[in-house]
């Protein structure tokens, strides 16, 4: 099976264990990015996109693509200009695809801590208050 996806303004056709190479995407080594925008995803083709599907990947590298060369002229005007650009890339590893598949577990680690370190601040506090009563 596989699937169509938008992301970075490009459409990548991806199956399981694909690596591919797309825009930038924020994360580190090892960490999982979901994309939300599947326009097909076996049979199915989205109008414009199919809702609930998900393509899973895992971020295996940050790096910078070669060097393009923009090199512009006008003939018989003595102008020349040359350029080089190297755009900011991410390496992916699709993992999964599919509807209704769990996101990232480690962003619901994330959220019990943010409430429990919110709990502690309020109980020392209240215990600061307590004291100079």
């Amino acid at each position: 099976m596989y699937a169509v996806i938008k992301t970075g303004g490009k459409q990548y056709r991806v199956a399981k264990d694909n690596v591919l190479a797309v825009e930038k995407i924020d994360g580190d080594a090892g960490a999982q990015v979901v994309f939300d925008t599947v326009l097909m995803l076996g049979d199915e083709v989205g109008k414009p996109s199919i809702d609930g599907a998900q393509v899973v990947g895992e971020v295996v590298r940050q790096f910078r693509d070669e060097t393009k060369i923009i090199f512009k002229k006008r003939r018989r005007k003595h102008y020349r200009r040359r350029n080089g650009h190297r755009q900011h890339l991410t390496l992916v590893k699709i993992t999964d695809m599919g509807k209704g598949i769990a996101t990232a577990p480690a962003k619901a680690a994330k959220a019990p801590a943010k409430k429990a370190a919110a709990k502690k601040k309020a109980t020392k506090k209240a215990d600061a208050e307590g004291a100079a009563a």
